[in-house]
């Protein structure tokens, strides 16, 4: 090359010959399976790579430290005396000051705290008696806007702060359920059942009145009969969070959506949406925890219908970019005509048959931005900030160095030790997902005393109606 020559790009000069020399012969089908195998052997190892030598998922001790700084409002000292004083209290492992703790240990000591500390202290979550639990879909049909790393972070943040949770991955990939260390052997221990068990019902209500009117039965397989002897307690798993149950996703749990629309050539009266509100309500899986998060695929296909008709409040993450901005612009365009086509539909035919219109309703939508770069995207953060308005989340997650190490291992960074980094590293980190469910919380807890006020109401006019 001459002297001050400069190189030609990359893309220049290529040998076709020489191309064709280095492919291999044609790819047929069989191939797809090889790399199938490959790739869930190399899944399944670097997905334990946050597990224990015995291949289970354990979650860590906490130190004094870590509680008395995040977890429980008392002051390391106070809470060393409270710990001599009450020898029957977990006790945590170490030596000296250096004490560490279960979450088990930790709830026990917030429950003791709330009974016996001081009462302008929240040592417990506050939670309205008497209500259900609050249900929150994570939600974008653009892949990779963080939508499971949110789930998974927000549901740990919620069993820190004392919650019972119960996260259902609705997403085939299955990669919360690897996040939560469940064990998922087929489509039977997913939401699969619970969607065929609330069309078996239907379907048997179906044929109770074509039996009266003398007309054949629809034609009822064995699926739907097994699903029916199905309940969602068999299927919910515990996890390595003592306040954490899952619902976990398996690559069957796809089979769904080519499934659920041919129940419903099969009976039209069929609401294929609230299947998923129906398991959850009717079998009072709503009245067992407090926030039950809902991890969805990455397309609005039933699965991700069904869990946002069954939600209460909808977080759609998304990056500071415009492909991210204009996707879910357009995944709001498609939750209008989808949700408002159903409303059309089915109050033509309500309105017909005399029966009350049904209405989608939500407590609270958010956008929340993720992944977020302040020294690249402000600019464009605040252009979608100002388009999408109030249904932006005030916060913008960072993308910490954290976040990413804890990514590698399959586990939250409410997992990771934070000895593994230097503190204030861990603090920073840590800061990024507390404060997302800061904001998250107060959603939370803001619809439940609007829920609360409206039941009092309620209650207040039917005693007085009757006088």
């Amino acid at each position: 090359m001459a002297a001050g020559k400069e190189p030609l790009p990359p893309y220049f000069s290529i040998d076709p010959a020489a191309a064709a020399a280095k492919l291999s012969d044609p790819i047929d089908t069989a191939r797809f399976a090889k790399a199938a195998a490959f790739a869930s052997k190399g899944r399944e190892d670097l997905a334990r790579r946050g597990y224990a030598p015995d291949g289970k998922k354990r979650l860590r001790h906490f130190s004094t430290w870590e509680i008395c700084k995040f977890l429980i409002p008392v002051a390391p000292a106070h809470f060393r005396r409270v710990l001599k004083k009450y020898p029957d209290l977990p006790q945590g492992v170490g030596e000296g000051n250096s004490k560490w703790f279960t979450l088990d240990d930790v709830l026990r000591l917030r429950a003791h705290f709330a009974a016996e500390g001081a009462r302008d202290r929240e040592y417990q979550p506050w939670r309205p008696e008497g209500l259900p639990a609050k249900i929150v879909a994570v939600s974008n049909f653009k892949g990779g806007t963080s939508k499971t790393t949110t789930t998974a972070h927000l549901a740990m943040s919620a069993a820190l702060d004392g919650y019972k949770v119960l996260v259902i991955d609705l997403d085939s990939q299955g990669s919360l359920t690897s996040i939560m260390g469940g064990d998922v052997a087929n489509e039977w221990s997913t939401a699969f059942p619970l969607m065929a068990k609330d069309y078996a019902q239907a379907m048997l209500a179906e044929n109770s009145v074509r039996a009266a009117a003398g007309q054949p039965p629809l034609p009822f397989d064995e699926t739907l009969t097994e699903a029916l002897n199905v309940s969602a307690r068999d299927i919910i798993q515990s996890t390595h969070w003592p306040n954490i149950d899952l619902l976990g996703a398996q690559l069957n749990l796809y089979w769904a959506e080519f499934q659920i629309p041919v129940w419903r050539m099969n009976l039209r009266s069929w609401p294929l949406w609230d299947a998923l509100t129906n398991a959850l309500t009717n079998e009072r899986i709503v009245d067992d925890y407090d926030i039950i998060f809902l991890d969805t695929p990455p397309a609005l296909g039933y699965l991700t219908i069904n869990a946002l008709a069954a939600a209460d409040i909808l977080l759609v993450p998304l990056g500071a970019s415009f492909l991210e901005f204009d996707s879910t612009g357009r995944f709001f365009d498609m939750l209008y005509s989808t949700f408002a086509s159903v409303e059309e539909g089915e109050n033509a035919a309500r309105r017909r048959d005399g029966l009350p219109e049904i209405k989608f309703e939500w407590d609270a939508v958010r956008a929340l931005i993720t992944r977020f770069d302040a020294s690249q995207q402000t600019d464009l953060a605040n252009v979608i900030q100002a388009y999408f308005g109030d249904f932006m989340t005030t916060y913008r997650q960072d993308m910490t160095a954290m976040v990413g190490q804890a990514g590698e291992q399959v586990n939250g960074i409410y997992e990771a030790d934070y000895r593994e980094f230097n503190r204030d590293t861990y603090v920073r980190g840590r800061e990024t997902f507390d404060r997302t469910w800061a904001e998250v919380k107060e959603i939370i807890l803001g619809t439940w005393w609007r829920d609360l006020e409206a039941a009092k109401a309620e209650q207040a006019a039917e005693e007085e109606s009757n006088g």
